[in-house]
């Protein structure tokens, strides 16, 4: 530090403090919400805390001082979830074998006007989901919709609000055998799963809406006078999703199919509860995606709905789809039964 301007100082010591918080936010990935859940608010910051760190990379690259080493270390001890955050892989295997599976949050097709610009939102969609053509599509925040349900010949749904027809939705192109619900209690939130038979192939796929934040941030800005009860509602969130991953969990053991886990984790790649859904999973975007793989539109890159396949299944290919027809962008993945 001797060498070192009285505004560079400045600057390293700003630099060590960003680089010990991304160091700390490492363990939100192990450590569940019903532990601490203070800590697992630092796995919403660390796609912030990962370019904060990135720029005094860059400073330093660019002073050719030492002082670099600061964010370089720390970023190389969280390598491995970085590719949680980009991915350069953007792989492009096209097997006529492939199951095309889809997920998308359509905000119930735009029912109460939130994008109150847009009409149709819910033939826009339905000719977007046409025009790719998904074997499997899972729907969250589902709304009766006829179209879809004439487009597919297998269905499973489930409302959580009977008078509004709110809920989540299976639609398959192959049979479907079984089909039922976790029931999450007090929430709108659920998951639902079917096992679905493909020639002689069956396997299970779970459509999952893990319990959310009830925060919209492109309206709702936090000031120091709702900063608590942010915190207590964001905290109530970590819990519940932590209670309801572990029944999904326990649920998964009882099936002795291969299984994919798709849907919105209202939570991040960085966070415990990804973590345990993706224990000997593969992760689609990682393997086969390309660039942040954003799934929520919003300013900042925010991954929160994911395609997790069976770690017996192949991943050949994978995409966001950047249509603005809800708050969630629509994401696909091409796998394969065969490893």
């Amino acid at each position: 530090m001797k060498n070192l301007s009285l505004l560079d100082k400045l600057i390293a010591a700003v630099n060590s403090i960003f680089a010990v918080i991304l160091l700390l936010s490492y363990s939100c990935y192990f450590i569940s919400p019903n532990s601490i859940s203070l800590i697992s608010f630092l796995s919403l910051s660390i796609p912030f805390l990962i370019l904060i760190n990135f720029v005094f990379i860059l400073y330093w690259l660019i002073k050719l001082k030492k002082q670099i080493l600061i964010s370089l270390v720390i970023l190389l001890i969280g390598f491995p979830l970085l590719s949680k955050f980009y991915s350069f892989n953007n792989k492009k295997t096209f097997l006529s074998s492939d199951i095309k599976i889809m997920s998308y949050n359509v905000r119930m097709f735009n029912l109460y006007k939130w994008m109150a610009k847009e009409n149709h939102i819910d033939k826009k969609i339905y000719r977007f989901i046409k025009d790719k053509n998904p074997d499997i599509l899972c729907v969250q925040e589902y709304h009766h919709n006829k179209d879809l349900v004439d487009l597919f010949p297998y269905h499973y749904i489930k409302s959580s609000d009977k008078k509004n027809n709110f809920g989540d939705a299976i639609f398959s192109k192959y049979e479907i055998l079984n089909s039922g619900s976790l029931n999450f209690t007090n929430t709108s939130n659920n998951v639902i799963f079917a096992d679905i038979i493909k020639k002689k192939d069956t396997f299970r796929v779970y459509n999952v809406h893990l319990e959310s934040y009830r925060i919209n941030p492109k309206k709702e800005t936090i000031t120091q006078k709702n900063v608590e009860s942010f915190k207590i509602r964001v905290e109530k969130a970590f819990k519940k999703q932590a209670n309801q991953v572990t029944l999904l969990l326990n649920h998964q053991k009882e099936t002795h199919y291969k299984s994919i886990i798709c849907g919105d984790f209202n939570n991040t790649a960085f966070s415990w509860v990804y973590h345990q859904l993706n224990h000997h999973r593969k992760d689609a975007f990682e393997i086969a995606g390309n660039g942040f793989g954003s799934t929520y539109n919003f300013a900042f890159p925010m991954r929160i709905d994911f395609i997790l396949a069976d770690e017996n299944m192949a991943v050949n290919n994978f995409k966001t789809y950047t249509v603005k027809y809800s708050d969630h962008y629509p994401i696909m993945a091409r796998l394969n039964l065969k490893p």
